[in-house]
Order: structure tokens, then C-alpha cells, then sequence
């Protein structure tokens, strides 16, 4: 059987001193599974970077060693990163689109472009329904969120 999507139980987690740090809400990108293993990171780092400036409140709060050197914060809870296949990735984001949850689309397009600009222009000239989608993120209630990563698996 592969692994679902689900987070380690709870009896689990007790068990192996894990701490119980349940949250309300879910950060999670989908990647497709035909991916390089380059491209899997840098779709994956793509996709978050948005999240703090439209969605503050998934940031903690600065880091300080014990130098106090400082450093930049970070989010507040893990991201949790799944894959599934190019029509579990269509079906997902329909799901993300009809909830409104927050998202972030990465296109078979964008590795092609070097910037920012390009890369906007790249999502911008395609209609919805026909994205090449290799990969989403996506923020907001748990149940939600785990409603529309209905059939992926976790990332190995």
C-alpha cells in the first residue's frame, strides 16, 4: 500500500516522543511525480515564496543563535510536500480553485524563463483548464486542504 497524504498518528507520534504540534491550517505543495529531482526542489522553493507576503500569519517569529546573530524568520509550522500524477495535479488545483484557498502555481512553461516577469507572462498567456501545472501550493484548513490533495501520496 503507498502512503497517503495522512499526517503520523497520533498514538504514533506519543509513542516515539514526537511533540503533538497540531495546527488548524495546512501548508502543502503538489508536485508532479515525472519530475527531476533539481527541478522538484526548485519547483517546491518557487511555490512558497509567496505564502508570507499574502498570508503573514504563516510566519514565526525571527531566529537568534546563541550569539545572538540574527536570522530571517521562517514559517511557523512544516510544509508538507506530496506528488501524484499530471491529473491529480489538474484535479487539485480545480479543487483549490472552487474552495478559494490560497495558491501558487508552477508551470512546465517556467523552466524555461530566467525571471520574474517572464515567468508571469508564461501563466498569463495560458487559459485556466489548459496550465501545464507541475506543481502547486496551497494554504488553509487542514480538512481543506487535505480534501484537495485527495490522491496524492507523500513525497518520498
Amino acid at each position: 500500500m503507498q502512503r497517503t497524504y495522512k499526517t503520523t498518528p497520533q498514538a504514533v507520534r506519543e509513542a516515539s516522543g514526537m511533540p503533538d504540534m497540531r495546527f488548524d491550517t495546512k501548508i502543502a505543495v503538489l508536485l508532479r511525480e515525472d519530475l527531476e529531482s533539481w527541478q522538484r526542489l526548485n519547483v517546491t522553493a518557487f511555490l512558497v515564496s509567496g505564502l508570507g507576503t499574502t498570508v503573514p500569519e504563516v510566519i514565526g517569529e525571527p531566529y537568534a543563535d546563541a550569539d545572538e546573530v540574527p536570522y530571517l524568520p521562517m514559517f511557523r509550522q512544516p510544509v508538507l510536500v506530496f506528488e501524484g500524477a499530471k491529473e491529480t495535479l489538474t484535479a487539485a488545483h480545480g479543487r483549490a480553485l472552487a474552495r478559494a484557498l490560497p495558491r501558487a502555481v508552477f508551470t512546465a512553461d517556467l523552466f524555461t524563463t530566467g525571471n520574474d516577469t517572464d515567468n508571469r507572462a508564461a501563466v498569463a498567456a495560458v487559459p485556466t483548464a489548459d496550465l501545464d501545472l507541475v506543481g502547486l501550493a496551497v494554504y488553509g484548513p487542514r480538512n481543506a486542504v487535505d480534501k484537495v490533495l485527495k490522491g496524492a501520496r507523500m513525497h518520498p
